[in-house]
């Protein structure tokens, strides 16, 4: 119990200290005009409230991440929490401020484009490859887990299948719409099922009796019953919750949409300790309810919405159990749907189709929506180990983006370049070692090429960065947050972007 609630209780203070650091090195300019009010278009660019684009940020970045992720690594034992509260302040926090803030200064910008402007434009098409295939896994998960969780508590008729196809119905209406009118209206009501069910989850673990286990010296070890070691599974296990560069192709999404410079902290970074709260509490959950041999069958008997239905049901009884399902329903329907909302603009951007009519929408919608139901017919604990993968490169990409802008304005970089450099070396040992990639195994020569390959990429990065700084004129747009004029819009308003 000591361990979950000082847990708790520091990413709250890493909000407000580490996250203050994080703002005060970022150097915000609250008078600047966001691309919000300078661009505004009436569909992806709408200013909208600090409270809803908060909720928006935290539903979109959520997902059942931040649930299966957590019940999962709890196989591991009470280990897990220190990687969602360390990874959560200092890499995940960080890592969804600073693209959200970049995005900011770049007119909402995704990833691609941004990679392109402080890495060099070859890496654009690697990371716009990375960011779609990302975001087509992210998609097809979070289509495949909340049908797999209706199907629990629904008449035997209504099979996967038929769930399926209604969610892909209503991503299709989704997207058509405003983001205003298409996230703007119901998640607020999304988030307050989830922070509801969220709460009533941790309040009945903490005062219902059970021994929460706790984090010591005798708990500091690897319980995971199939003995998979540590590192580097466990910072892939749990990604949402602790490090996402899922996140990393929401933000940019919230980024048009908001209209102040000074609400960034809150919007991103407390998102993201919001996204680590939920971890710590379902990570709790499932070590306190479940033995690792019990849950990990559970977990391999399907995918892990069995376990939430179990946790539910037994902290909370059978109604409002269910009502915390619910709960947990929405998050990856939700985040389905910005994660296609996301894969389509940036495919858009890619391919230079402006989406300002509801044929080129469908145009670049609809194979993606057609890719992604044949995806759902593959298993998902492989869709999971690829999306995992695939999820943790592009937070190491995304890292490097901020790292670069930091060097260039001669600010702190090493709050992103440190946890950058050590994900860079885990998704190395990761695809060395696993099966998805050279199944060289865990062993002493596998750890010794990740170091080399690692130190390998960071000399070519750290090269390229003196390069291109030694290259900057005092004026460069790179220095001075100014996307060329010739991408904005005409509006009466773009004219005070540059402030």
């Amino acid at each position: 119990m000591i361990t979950l609630i000082v847990g708790i209780g520091l990413l709250i203070l890493g909000y407000f200290v580490y996250g203050s650091y994080v703002e005060k090195n970022f150097q915000i300019k609250p008078e600047r005009v966001t691309p919000a009010k300078a661009l505004r278009d009436g569909y992806d660019y709408v200013p909208m409230s600090k409270s809803k684009n908060a909720i928006i940020e935290l539903l979109n970045i959520a997902g059942t991440g931040p649930i299966f992720g957590p019940i999962m690594g709890a196989l591991y034992g009470p280990v897990a929490y220190l990687w969602i509260v360390l990874g959560c302040i200092f890499a995940g926090g960080v890592h969804d401020y600073m693209l959200g803030m970049i995005s900011l200064r770049n007119n909402g910008a995704h990833l691609p484009e941004l990679a392109s402007k402080y890495l060099g434009k070859p890496v654009k098409h690697v990371v716009n490859i990375f960011s779609m295939l990302l975001l087509l896994l992210v998609a097809t998960v979070f289509v495949s887990s909340p049908a797999n969780l209706i199907a629990d508590i629904t008449p035997s008729w209504m099979t996967v299948g038929i769930i399926t196809a209604l969610i892909f119905i209503y991503y299709l209406i989704s997207t058509v719409l405003p983001i205003d009118k298409a996230l703007g209206k119901v998640f607020p009501i999304f988030g307050a099922i989830l922070i509801i069910s969220t709460i009533a989850i941790g309040v009945s673990l903490l005062f219902s009796g059970y021994t929460i286990p706790n984090l010591s010296m005798q708990t500091m070890q690897n319980f995971n019953p199939e003995g998979t070691p540590i590192f580097p599974a466990l910072f892939f296990t749990i990604s949402c919750g602790a490090l996402s560069g899922f996140h990393a192709t929401q933000a940019p999404m919230v980024s048009r949409t908001t209209e102040s410079e000074k609400e960034g902290r809150f919007t991103f970074y407390g998102m993201m300790v919001g996204e680590g709260i939920i971890a710590m509490i379902w990570a709790a959950a499932s070590m306190t309810l479940f033995d690792g041999q019990t849950l990990s069958g559970m977990i391999n008997a399907g995918t892990p919405s069995a376990v939430v239905n179990e946790v539910s049901i037994i902290l909370l009884g059978n109604v409002v159990g269910t009502i915390a399902i619910i709960g947990v329903i929405v998050l990856p329907i939700s985040s389905g749907l910005s994660a296609f909302r996301s894969c389509r603009t940036i495919l858009a951007d890619y391919i230079g189709m402006k989406q300002d009519k509801i044929k080129k929408i469908l145009l670049v919608a609809v194979p993606l929506f057609a890719i992604s139901f044949v995806l759902t017919q593959i298993d998902f604990n492989i869709l999971w180990r690829y999306f995992n993968w695939a999820n943790q490169v592009t937070a190491v990409i995304a890292l490097l983006v901020s790292t670069r802008y930091l060097f260039l304005k001669e600010r702190n970089y090493l709050i992103t370049l440190a946890p950058g450099s050590f994900m860079l070396y885990a998704c190395i040992v990761y695809i060395l070692s696993q099966p998805i990639g050279l199944q060289m195994g865990l062993t002493p020569l596998t750890y010794i090429l990740g170091a080399v390959l690692s130190l390998g990429v960071l000399w070519l990065f750290w090269v390229t960065g003196l390069r291109q700084k030694n290259a900057l004129s005092p004026d460069s747009q790179l220095l001075n947050d100014q996307w060329p004029i010739k991408t904005l819009r005409k509006n009466n308003e773009a004219s005070e972007l540059g402030k």
